[in-house]
């Protein structure tokens, strides 16, 4: 205990000390809403690369047989893991035959002391095909893809663990994880990885790395993970399917080795790190038979039936003193749908003295001022809005456009102290390129019969209010919008205590920089004026937290270090 409270001291001490070293006041969401501000995109770099061949060597395969690849957690609980790997070869081809998953054991040896393992968990395998029944399209049959839970996890714990079949035998290297703390107001992880639209290139080798650097706790992916429907395709390398040569094809082929590929490309981080996943539109990859998210419902463990979802395209969990709402933007979610039914539910049992802060996640933005998929997801703002920010949700990412945006707090595009932060991280370095255009700039003003979703409705519209009334765009960036970027990067959310959490954005150009941010900002719970209660009041709450805001400004810099110091004393 006592160590513990040490540790959780000097990390305190080590936190200011930073902010007084660096010598510069980071600003709080309590001091808006701020001006928007765009950073246009920096000329010098490149829009895009290309993707990393399959011949790479962090996408090879570097075991034989039936030895363990690919192997990745993801929380299940606070006090139980899954591990997930792969064993054996994938197929691909005019005619594949599938492995027998039950030819090969899933086993996880797991303790406290290397080399000691005091305990085994077993779980269940499986494999999934991609099939297209059309002359010049290449089938696909995965490899062995193993799920095990391990439980009776202690939290703060460092946990050492093979996996594999001790039978042929064929267990990996050991590898090392620590849990997180157990749900409460007082611990969370220490960094929260936030990424979204990675894809295979040079530029998500550099965000991959630069990540890695900042050495994450826990990793939020948002959505678009592989990019495998794009691989060769983009950028007039090819046509519309990685081997036919017909554009008109009744259906996209995806090249499912780079499936393969990403997760041997992540594994040296998601091995020790767990990360939780959410669908994009580049997971639908319809075959045949119109079956659709074939190699993302199969690859991915997440805690579905845990939260009472039984969906892995919605779900929710507990890191420390944080629950995390995951939600699918490709599936239904009209509010008379069951993920809606099951958001209710579940926002309804969150305990915020428990976990005080709500953090929700999907993959396309709902506040967007880019041109690219502007308003694109209107329908679902329009079911969900509200239902959020009745619960009192504190954050909102996304990813989707290929740039960074940071919204002031908003409510049905009004600016609103008790509305989430909405921040859009789909700058991962993906093979699409980064976004530049934005709606409001001259000429760039998308038409109500662009930016269509794959699946859903179309529910474009003109504002009702604000300087933009009756128009579909703003001529200028819309009040909303605070700051917006033309990068490629990935953020990193560092939740203080039970009112105070630091986002920093970090940009791929700035990785030999040290200290440095391309935005950053404390985001601040004010749980005396915005709670589930008071946020249904609307626009009474808008008003009178407007009254306040310039008053809680002019203390909010010296806030949080009071807050700070009070759980100093707090550990001791």
């Amino acid at each position: 205990m006592e160590g513990s409270r040490l540790c959780v001291l000097l990390t305190i001490f080590l936190f200011i000390a930073k902010t007084m070293v660096s010598g510069k006041t980071i600003p709080t969401t309590l001091e808006g809403p701020f001006q928007p501000v765009t950073q246009l995109f920096d000329s010098s770099l490149r829009r895009g690369s290309d993707d990393l061949p399959m011949d790479n060597s962090r996408l090879k395969r570097n075991v034989t047989g039936m030895f363990p690849e690919q192997i990745a957690l993801a929380i299940s609980s606070p006090t139980s893991m899954w591990v997930s790997w792969v064993t054996g070869d994938a197929q691909i081809g005019s005619n594949v035959t599938a492995l027998d998953p039950s030819s090969v054991a899933s086993e996880v040896w797991y303790g406290k002391e290397s080399g000691k393992y005091a305990y085994k968990g077993k779980g269940n395998a499986t494999v999934y095909s991609q099939l297209y029944p059309f002359e010049g399209l290449l089938n696909y049959t995965s490899g062995i893809i193993h799920h095990v839970r391990i439980d009776g996890l202690e939290p703060g714990t460092k946990y050492y663990y093979k996996c594999g079949d001790s039978s042929l035998p064929a267990m990996s290297e050991e590898h090392i994880f620590e849990t997180l703390s157990l749900p409460g107001p007082n611990s969370y992880p220490s960094r929260i990885a936030v990424i979204g639209d990675l894809g295979l290139t040079s530029n998500s080798s550099t965000t991959f790395d630069h990540l890695t650097e900042n050495d994450p706790s826990l990793i939020l992916m948002v959505g678009d993970l592989t990019y495998a429907n794009q691989y060769l395709t983009t950028g007039g390398k090819g046509v519309p399917s990685y081997s036919h040569a017909f554009p008109d094809a009744p259906i996209r082929e995806t090249y499912q080795p780079r499936w393969d590929g990403w997760q041997r490309f992540m594994e040296p981080l998601i091995s020790r790190v767990p990360m939780m996943v959410i669908e994009g539109n580049h997971e639908i990859e319809e075959q045949v038979a119109g079956i659709t998210f074939k190699s993302y419902l199969t690859r991915f463990a997440v805690p579905a039936e845990e939260s009472g979802s039984n969906s892995n395209f919605f779900y929710s969990f507990d890191a420390g003193g944080v629950h995390f709402v995951m939600l699918g933007a490709y599936v239904d979610y009209n509010s008379t749908g069951a993920q809606y039914a099951w958001l209710k539910k579940d926002l309804n049992q969150v305990d915020r003295n428990v976990t005080p802060w709500l953090v929700a996640a999907w993959h396309p933005p709902w506040y967007n001022s880019y041109s690219s998929h502007y308003q694109e997801f209107e329908c679902m703002r329009l079911e969900m809005e509200s239902l959020l920010y009745q619960y009192g949700v504190d954050i909102v990412f996304s990813g989707h456009v290929h740039a960074y945006e940071r919204m002031n707090r908003v409510y049905n595009y009004t600016l609103d102290p008790c509305g989430p932060v909405y921040i859009t991280v789909g700058d991962g370095g993906n093979i699409e390129k980064v976004d530049v255009d934005h709606a409001d700039d001259p000429g760039k003003c998308p038409s109500p019969g662009d930016n269509l979703p794959e699946i859903g409705g179309v529910c474009h519209l003109n504002f009702s209010s604000g300087p933009a009334k009756g128009k579909f765009c703003w001529d200028r960036q819309p009040e909303w919008s605070a700051f917006r970027e033309s990068s490629f990067g990935h953020g990193i959310l560092e939740v203080v205590n039970s009112t105070y959490a630091l986002w920093t954005w970090h940009r791929n150009q700035d990785i030999y920089k040290e200290d440095s941010a391309g935005d950053q900002i404390y985001i601040v719970r004010r749980p005396e004026l915005c709670t589930a209660s008071t946020s249904l009041k609307g626009n009474n709450v808008t008003q009178q937290g407007a009254q306040t805001n310039q008053r809680a400004a002019i203390s909010a810099n010296w806030t949080w270090v009071m807050s700070l110091i009070i759980m100093i004393l707090m550990a001791f």
